[in-house]
């Protein structure tokens, strides 16, 4: 039956891919993909054929609906992202959701996304938590970390290296400098890192050692005691 999968690609690690994974990639009759040359080195690697198209958040609400015609018509469909699973913090909802109203079987693959690696290896209360994905870089921002003061779980954050150091002083100023935190780097990649320590102390680092690629900033809640 022709239907829509959503397949986790690896976070850096070409291995870190399912055999299930790879195997979908190869028998749909197309693959759309946030960055087709990104996609290109994965697809590569695994000698996957499919046919190849761009599907990113400029151009998704004007290819849902021609992407569900194609389904309709019996071709099988994946989506991947750059790296990750489709629809956490990268494009994905808006053709689930446009698939889901059409009738559409979507399914979905376990596999990589940089949120759970990160709450785990930081070390901070994981049995519980809240994933937050991007803070807004402007509008929203300040509203966004103050909603969050309160809030008792571990919090998960993606953020880009550009913003790390405003980030971090701003959930010191929000959540206190001596709130503990992780941030993780380049997870499963050769030069992964992971600093644990106060958001003071963590500020403090970067600032003398400028981060470079992925970035995920884990927060432990506020205690109630």
């Amino acid at each position: 039956m022709s239907k829509l999968f959503l397949v986790p690609t690896p976070i850096g690690n070409l291995r870190d891919i399912t055999y299930r994974a790879v195997e979908i990639l190869g028998s749909v009759d197309l693959i759309l993909a946030e960055d087709t040359r990104q996609a290109g080195k994965l697809l590569n690697h695994y000698n996957i054929k499919s046919q190849l198209q761009s599907h990113h958040m400029f151009n998704e609400h004007r290819r849902v609906e021609a992407v569900c015609e194609k389904i309709l018509s019996g071709k099988s469909v994946a989506l991947i992202t750059d790296a990750g699973t489709p629809g956490i913090s990268d494009p994905g909802f808006l053709i689930v959701r446009a698939c889901l109203e059409k009738g559409i079987p979507v399914e979905t693959l376990p596999g990589p996304t940089a949120l759970i690696p990160a709450l785990v290896n930081s070390g901070l209360p994981s049995e519980r938590f809240c994933f937050e994905g991007f803070l807004p870089p402007k509008k929203g921002r300040n509203k966004r970390l103050v909603a969050l003061e309160q809030e008792t779980r571990t919090m998960v954050f993606y953020e880009s290296p550009f913003r790390l150091i405003r980030t971090l002083d701003e959930m010191a100023g929000h959540f206190g400098p001596e709130r503990n935190a992780c941030v993780s780097r380049e997870l499963s990649k050769i030069f992964e890192e992971n600093v644990r320590g106060t958001l003071s102390y963590l500020s403090d680092h970067y600032k003398n050692k400028p981060p470079k690629g992925e970035i995920v900033i884990v927060v432990a809640g506020k205690s109630k005691y």
